[in-house]
Order: structure tokens, then sequence, then C-alpha cells
């Protein structure tokens, strides 16, 4: 029986100095202080991440990652801000990808620091879109149609932990594999695709409810007037994920696409890979070597799609408020309560909720500094 907890600073909405109290891994009791025992500290919902592909010079496509390695990693997404998030491994040979992912259930239980921060997992692949351009930087020559027996296999390893699949439904099979999902109780989000209007219809009938990384895992030059942004924006009700960096969407796409999509459906994910949290250099992902520049730009050499991301989680939240020119604060749903939501995690800043807790001390020259609570 672990004893009670708490930590003291300003809620995030009113402003008003507050303590929250800990126990046993859940939020027990929220108070309201007096004025004054006033914090320089913000304390919010916890900002999670759900495609996080490595960090900090890890990548987490290895086959065989230490347990140290992980910790690393963790401890790194922690320091910038990311308190929970879903390991994320892209197309490769099913059951080399089956067994990297067994490897890394395995480390969790090892580990209460993998396990505390490791809300589920993310399976970008291998049912994508075999085309140019709409691959990205995924194998064409690993992928495959997705089966109900794929869902077994999945479930048998992640047991009853939460389970993220990006697919494209334009695939053979994709109707009943969505379905299957969602009885399983997987989220599934479609991305790397080029399906036509008719198909993403019925993906959603079925049961599929977000779009991957939207503007991404496309061609540079598509068809004015009719194109996989168009087909998935008309109407906007799927759940949206974007990768503010500025980078992979440009600051006026950035803007437009939260005029377009309800605030209540958009989150934000990094997309990270090894190079994030790292210096620019050349690093691995799922054995294809990429580099990075001081632009944080990621790109296999030679090439000009891109190939993951190189962003820190709190330089997500700031590159967003001034592509919006709003205050940070007022985004913050979009990495917490948003996706938290729609992956069904006993996530928030209320009484009953996991005892996952981000705080936040703004700095000069707009910077924040984040600690994170955890178990």
């Amino acid at each position: 029986m672990k004893s009670a907890s708490f930590i003291r600073g300003r809620h995030w909405k009113s402003g008003k100095s507050i303590e929250v109290v800990f126990e046993n891994g859940w939020i027990r009791e929220i108070h309201t202080l007096p004025n004054e025992v006033a914090s320089s500290k913000w304390i919010l919902p916890p900002w999670i991440d759900c495609q996080v592909n490595g960090y900090a010079g890890i990548d987490f496509q290895q086959s065989g990652l230490t347990q140290e390695a992980m910790e690393h990693a963790t401890w790194a997404l922690k320091k910038d801000g990311c308190v929970g998030f879903f390991p994320t491994l892209i197309t490769c040979p099913w059951q080399e990808m089956m067994d990297r992912l067994t490897h890394l259930k395995a480390l969790t239980k090892k580990s209460s620091l993998l396990s505390n921060h490791i809300l589920g997992w993310h399976l970008e692949g291998p049912f994508l879109s075999p085309e140019t351009g709409y691959r990205g930087a995924h194998d064409p020559q690993c992928m495959e149609d997705p089966k109900p027996e794929h869902l077994e296999h999945i479930r048998s390893i992640t047991e009853a932990d939460p389970v993220l699949l990006t697919l494209a439904p334009e695939r053979k099979g994709s109707m009943a594999f969505i379905r299957k999902a969602k009885k399983l109780g997987m989220r599934v989000s479609l991305g790397h695709t080029n399906a036509d209007t008719q198909t993403l219809h019925e993906a959603f009938k079925a049961g599929a409810r977000a779009l991957t990384h939207l503007g991404n895992a496309c061609p540079q030059q598509l068809d004015r007037h009719d194109n996989i942004l168009l087909r998935a924006l008309d109407p906007p009700r799927w759940i949206t994920g974007l990768i503010p960096d500025g980078i992979h969407l440009s600051p006026t796409l950035f803007r437009c696409l939260h005029r377009w999509i309800p605030a209540s459906q958009i989150y934000y994910t990094t997309d990270a890979m090894a190079a994030a949290g790292s210096p620019p250099g050349r690093y691995q992902i799922a054995g294809l070597e990429v580099e990075v520049g001081a632009d944080q730009v990621v790109r296999q050499p030679g090439q000009s799609n891109f190939a993951g991301s190189a962003l820190k989680p709190i330089d997500g939240i700031l590159r967003a408020a001034e592509m919006l020119g709003k205050n940070w604060k007022d985004l913050w749903p979009h990495g917490s309560l948003i996706p938290s939501k729609w992956l069904g995690l006993p996530l928030g800043l209320k009484v009953g909720c996991k005892s996952m807790c981000s705080m936040v001390t703004e700095l000069p020259q707009g910077k924040l500094h984040v600690e994170s609570h955890s178990p």
C-alpha cells in the first residue's frame, strides 16, 4: 500500500492555487488553496504521445532492445514533456514485428518505469499503401493485407493493453479487420492511404475513427480537385493527428486545418524517431539510415520525403502556439485530454484519474520548463 502524496500549483484553466492528492496510483482529491499559496507552476492533464518510433538515440525498431535503452528513452521523453506514450512499430516482416512487440511487452513487466509510462502500443503497418508517396519510408516489400488472425496475434501479446492500428483501408479485407479490431477494443486509424471517398466512408462505418499524421504520407504533388486531404476533410468527422513542428505541415496548412476541423477532434503527435532529443547527425530507423539537419528535418540521404520527426514534445506545443497565435495553455488539450479520451485512457486532472500530471513553469523568452508527476 503506497502512502498518499501531493503536488501544489496553479490550475491550468482557472489559475487558482490547488493541491492534488494522489494515493495508490490515482488522483484521490483536488483542493483549492488560499491565494497566498500561489505557485509559479501550472498543473495540467498529462501530455501524451501515441506515435513515438524512438527517442534520444534509441530506435524502437531494433530487435532485442535492452531495458536500459528503453528506460533511457522514457526518461528523456519525460524530461522533454511527455508523461506517457505509445511505442510505435513500423512496417517490417510480420513475425519480426510481433517478435519486437513481444520483447517490448516483456520489458514493461520487468520495469515499473516502463509499465507506468508506456500507455499502449501503436502498429503503423504493415497494412499500408505501397504506392510511391503514400508509403513514405515504409518498405512496400513487407506490406500485406490485414486478416483476422493478425488481430488475434496482436491481442495474445498485448493482453489487455490499449492498441492503436494504422492501416490503409483500400487493402483487401480491411473492413472485416476494422470491425473485429473494434470488437477487441482496439482503435483503428487511417494513414499511408490513397483511399477513395467511398472506401473512407465504409471504413468509418466499420469502426475506424482517426487519421494518422494527416498531411503527411502523401505525394508532394496532388490532384487539386481530388486528393486524400480533401476526401478526408469532407466531412471533417475524423479524430485527426497533426505533427506541430512547422515542417511536416506548413504553418499555413496547420492553421487551415485548425479552421476546418473541430478543435475537439485534433490531437498532436511528434511522430518522433531516434534523432528526437538528440543532436543533428545520422540515425537508424527500422534498418534505414536517415540524416537530421540543424533544422530538425529527418530524411533518407538524397531523398526529399520525410522519415519521422526529431520534434521534442515541449517544442511541439510552443510551435503550435506560435503558428496559431494562441496561448500554449489553450492548445494543451490537443496533447492530453483529446487523445486520452479517444484512446480510452483514464487520464485527466480530476478525481478518479491515474496519478499522472504535467507541471509547467513559464520561463523568459517564451520558453517552458516541464516536469512530470507519475506513479
